[in-house]
C-alpha cells in the first residue's frame, strides 16, 4: 500500500497539507524562522502521530478486556539534541486511565501490545528514539469531561 501526503505553502513557514483522507492540517513554526506561530510544529505532529497511534490501540484493547475504563489520557515527553538536526534522543509516553477496578496486567498488556506489535509509528520511532512507557489508574471521579 502506499500513502501519500500533498503539502502547499501558505505563507512564508505556514503550509497546509492533506493525505489521502482528505482533511487538511495546518503547520507553522516561531515567526524568526519565517513561520507565524499559528499551528502546531511538524515535530509536535510527529508526538502527536505517536499518542494517537498508541491510544488507538490502548483503548479497544482495554474495551476488548471489559476493562472499566470511564476516561484516558495520552501524555508524551520528548528531549532533543541541541544540534541541528534536533532529533528527538528520547520518547516516554505517559497514560492515564481512570476508572474504577481497572486492572493492572490489562493496562500493562495493551501498552505492551501496542508498543511492541501494533503501533506502526511506535514502531518506526523506536528504530532510531528509545520510547520508554509507564501508567497512572486513576480513580473514575478523578475524571473530567
Amino acid at each position: 500500500m502506499t500513502k501519500e501526503v500533498y503539502l502547499r505553502q501558505l505563507k512564508g513557514n505556514t503550509l497546509v497539507a492533506k493525505g489521502g483522507t482528505n482533511h487538511w492540517v495546518t503547520l507553522d513554526t516561531k515567526p524568526e524562522v519565517g513561520g507565524h506561530a499559528a499551528a502546531t510544529t511538524p515535530k509536535e505532529l510527529v508526538l502527536i502521530g505517536l499518542a494517537g497511534c498508541t491510544s488507538m490501540d490502548v483503548i479497544p484493547i482495554l474495551r476488548k478486556k471489559r476493562a472499566p475504563v470511564v476516561g484516558y489520557e495520552c501524555n508524551i515527553r520528548a528531549t532533543e539534541r541541541d544540534e541541528h538536526p534536533t532529533v528527538f534522543t528520547a520518547i516516554h509516553i505517559e497514560y492515564v486511565i481512570y476508572g474504577d477496578g481497572v486492572k493492572a496486567e490489562d493496562v500493562e498488556r495493551a501498552i505492551d501490545l501496542s508498543s511492541n506489535k501494533y503501533c506502526a509509528v511506535s514502531a518506526m520511532l523506536a528504530a532510531t528514539v528509545p520510547i520508554t512507557h509507564s501508567y497512572r489508574i486513576e480513580p473514575a471521579a478523578r475524571y473530567t469531561e
